[in-house]
């Protein structure tokens, strides 16, 4: 081994550095879960649209949008930030614009005109911005974490993100939703609802500022940002892509798996009412688990990376989500659902989290914003299908049937990681 093979970037795997990397995933899951999942969501569907079901039309197309503009922009802002070596600037950027929007939503009467269109425009750019946002957080990870280490690192960010996004929520239930809300918040026009979107961009800002104080960044000092140039290098990347066969394999692989994920996170709480005919604060009870228990997950399949690779990380994820997922369908009373429920829980944030460090491990050094823009776009460009599959099924058939397509995303996509060797994907990002 040379010498240079040796030499770890500033920081990695100094306990403050990790811990202030980590800390955004606790900062920024606080959007994800209270604005595109539960709260407020919840709260635009059935008081800011027409109607419920205009309003879930709408938000459905809404997310649509912003995956899309997130499949297209992200490996271009990626790339723009590797040049430029800024991504503290992009993401501080980013952070701004999603904390700005947020805010704004919380003014958006519903009385106001055009407020169902006007919201929807905030939250399109709030969620591009949080995307983007994380493509640069994610290219610290190779940074951060040595080798040896990324794995369980990696699974510390994700264990924390649910944590804490589970934290926000219960905060936001107790003391904005609840019936008597704190600070004497009045509950005309939903003003206590619409202030979780305060509480969130409060959350977010607050906890992000360790990333920005303590995360060391290298600066490339000769290179100009230049989104043209950008495109010039991406377009390069493209031509020597068949250099890295198993970045691309396993990009392609987790097109199928992650689109099962996306499937289960969205319909998960649909299912729930619909087959066993839970109550909307027993769906809430239900994301609470999950997100503890994907949470608790990652943290400890993280040490499980590090000993067997992120590769069969994934497989032994994949392959209970396939198991989990036919208990869910098969589950004839609530109890075998919750068991279900709960062993997707724990395999969920494993999934995600090692996804992201064996793609840490195969980005070439002083790529990473670049190649982790298109492992967002892999994340993103298809993950409309499963759902519509999902519906299409259930409509015709039954939920079970619907629900059940998922598994199919599942076994394809593991079919495929099956075919990616690790170690040679890890060294032919060294050898780039």
């Amino acid at each position: 081994m040379t010498t240079t093979e040796t030499i770890m970037p500033p920081g990695c795997d100094v306990p403050k550095v990790v811990w202030s990397w980590a800390m955004y995933d606790w900062a920024n899951s606080a959007f994800t879960t209270l604005v595109v999942t539960f709260i407020y969501s919840s709260y635009y569907t059935q008081v800011m649209a027409p109607d419920e079901a205009t309003g879930t039309l709408w938000w459905s197309r809404a997310v649509a949008i912003s995956s899309i503009l997130t499949a297209l922009a992200s490996p271009v802002f990626g790339a723009a930030a590797d040049r430029g070596g800024a991504r503290k600037r992009f993401m501080g950027v980013a952070l701004a614009i999603c904390v700005g929007a947020t805010t704004a939503l919380a003014f958006i009467r519903p009385d106001m005109p055009s407020a169902a269109l006007v919201a929807l425009m905030l939250f399109v750019m709030a969620d591009l911005a949080f995307e983007i946002g994380t493509v640069f957080y994610n290219a610290f990870l190779p940074s951060v974490a040595s080798p040896a280490r990324i794995g369980r690192i990696s699974g510390w960010g994700w264990g924390l993100g649910y944590i804490g996004g589970t934290v926000c929520m219960l905060l936001a239930l107790v003391g904005f939703v609840a019936d008597v809300p704190w600070f004497g918040m009045t509950t005309e026009a939903g003003w206590n609802v619409r202030a979780t979107n305060l509480l969130v961009a409060g959350w977010f800002l607050l906890f992000a500022l360790p990333m920005f104080l303590f995360v060391p960044e290298q600066r490339t000092f000769a290179a100009r940002i230049s989104v043209k140039a950008a495109f010039r290098e991406l377009t390069q990347t493209a031509r020597y892509l068949g250099r890295f066969k198993e970045l691309v394999t396993f990009l392609v692989a987790r097109l199928f798996f992650n689109d099962g994920l996306v499937t289960v996170f969205a319909f998960g709480g649909i299912y729930a009412s619909a087959v066993f005919g839970m109550t909307l604060s027993e769906v809430i009870v239900l994301g609470i688990v999950l997100n503890i228990t994907s949470g608790l997950g990652a943290f400890l399949f993280g040490f499980v990376d590090d000993r067997l690779g992120g590769k069969k990380t994934i497989m032994i994820t994949i392959v209970m989500m396939v198991v989990a997922t036919g208990m869910a369908v098969w589950a004839p009373t609530r109890f075998w659902f919750w068991v279900a429920a709960i062993m997707i829980g724990i395999f969920v944030g494993p999934n995600q989290s090692a996804s992201r460090s064996l793609m840490g491990r195969f980005v070439p050094a002083k790529h990473e914003s670049e190649f982790f823009g298109v492992f967002a776009f892999s994340g993103k460009a298809t993950a409309f299908v499963g759902p519509l599959l999902l519906g299409a099924l259930s409509e015709a058939y039954s939920h079970r049937v619907g629900m059940a397509s998922v598994i199919l995303f599942f076994i394809v996509g593991g079919l495929l990681l099956v075919t990616v060797n690790e170690a040679k994907g890890v060294a032919a990002a060294k050898d780039a």
